[in-house]
C-alpha cells in the first residue's frame, strides 16, 4: 500500500533530522582525528628510544629477568583486547572483538586457559552479554587515552604475570589492538607483549641502530627493573594511541556513509512525495470534473 503524502513528508523531515546529526558527528571526528594522528606519531620517539635501551640491556647483559624469560609449558594466558567506548564507528569494535575471539580459539587449541582484559565498554557489553568472566576491564578513554590509563593496564598485567600460574597469574600476554594504516584503512593486530619481544612495529629502530653502546649503572639487572615496566606501558600507550585514532577514522567513515544514504534516502522520499501529490491533485481534478460532468447533466434532465 502506498504512503500517503503525510507520511512520505514525516519521514523525510525525520532522516533529514539523522543527516543532520550523522553530518555533525562526522565533522567532530574528522576534527579530532588530525589530534590522534599526531599523538600516536608523537609517541613513536620515545618508544623507539625505549626500545633501542631494553634492546642494548637484553643483548649486553645475561641477567633473567622474570618480563624476558620464557616459562617453560605456559598453561594460561592474558588477552587484552582494546576496543571503543561509544558505537557508531563501524567494524571498528567487532573487528578486534573477532580477531580477540580468533586468538582464543588458537590458545584453547595449544592448552591454555585465557584470562580476557578489557579496555572499552563495547568489549565489556560483548562479554557481560555473554556472561563470560573477566579480569579486569577499563573504560572511559578510548578516544583520547592517557599515559596515565595505559601505566593502570600495564601495572595490573605485570602483576599478574609475575604471580605464579598456581596463584593465578599468567604464563604470557596479548594484545588486540587496531593499528591505524590511513583514514582509509584501519587493521586489527595482535602482539605479543609479554615474555618480552623486542616487538616490530613502526617504532621499532632499524637494524643498525639496535644496538647503542650503553653503560649500565648501577648493574644491568637494576637498569632492567626500571626499564621494563616502562617499555609495557610505552607498548600499552602505543596501542591505545593506535586505536583511539583508528576509531575516529572509522567513525568518520561511517558517519559520512550514513550521511550519504541519507541524502540519497531524502531524494527519493522527495520523488515519491511529489509523485504522490501529483496524484492527489490529478484525484481532486478528476473528482471536479467528474462531479460538473454530473451536474450538468442532472441539470439536462430537470430542463
Amino acid at each position: 500500500m502506498p504512503a500517503s503524502l503525510r507520511e512520505l513528508r514525516q519521514r523525510k523531515t525525520t532522516v533529514s533530522t539523522t543527516k543532520k546529526i550523522t553530518r555533525a558527528m562526522e565533522l567532530i571526528a574528522a576534527s579530532r582525528i588530525i589530534k590522534a594522528q599526531h599523538r600516536a606519531q608523537s609517541a613513536a620517539p620515545y618508544a623507539r628510544e625505549l626500545t633501542r635501551a631494553v634492546s642494548a640491556v637484553a643483548t649486553f647483559s645475561n641477567v633473567d629477568h622474570p618480563l624476558t624469560t620464557e616459562k617453560p609449558n605456559p598453561s594460561r594466558a592474558a588477552v587484552l583486547l582494546i576496543t571503543s567506548d561509544r558505537g557508531l564507528a563501524g567494524a571498528y569494535s567487532s573487528s578486534v572483538i573477532k580477531e580477540g575471539e580468533q586468538l582464543t580459539q588458537l590458545l584453547h587449541s595449544e592448552g591454555k586457559e585465557v584470562r580476557p582484559y578489557l579496555a572499552g565498554r563495547k568489549a565489556a557489553a560483548f562479554y557481560g552479554f555473554r556472561r563470560r568472566d573477566v579480569a579486569a576491564a577499563w573504560d572511559g578513554f578510548s578516544d583520547s587515552p592517557s599515559y596515565a590509563n595505559a601505566r593502570e593496564i600495564a601495572d595490573a598485567l605485570i602483576e599478574a604475570f609475575l604471580t605464579p600460574t598456581e596463584e593465578g597469574g599468567v604464563d604470557e600476554i596479548h594484545v588486540v589492538y587496531t593499528r591505524f594504516v590511513s583514514m582509509l584503512t584501519q587493521k586489527p593486530e595482535i602482539i605479543r607483549l609479554l615474555p618480552l619481544e623486542v616487538v616490530e612495529g613502526e617504532e621499532a629502530p632499524d637494524d643498525e641502530e639496535l644496538l647503542p653502546l650503553y653503560e649500565f649503572e648501577p648493574d644491568a639487572e637494576t637498569v632492567l627493573d626500571e626499564l621494563l615496566p616502562l617499555y609495557v606501558a610505552s607498548r600499552i600507550q602505543y596501542c591505545l594511541l593506535q586505536s583511539a585514532a583508528s576509531e575516529l577514522a572509522s567513525r568518520q567513515k561511517a558517519m559520512k556513509s550514513a550521511t550519504d544514504n541519507a541524502q540519497t534516502l531524502i531524494e527519493r522520499l522527495t520523488r515519491e512525495a511529489n509523485q504522490a501529490r501529483q496524484a492527489e491533485i490529478t484525484q481532486e481534478i478528476s473528482e471536479i470534473v467528474g462531479g460538473a460532468s454530473a451536474l450538468a447533466e442532472a441539470t439536462a434532465q430537470n430542463d
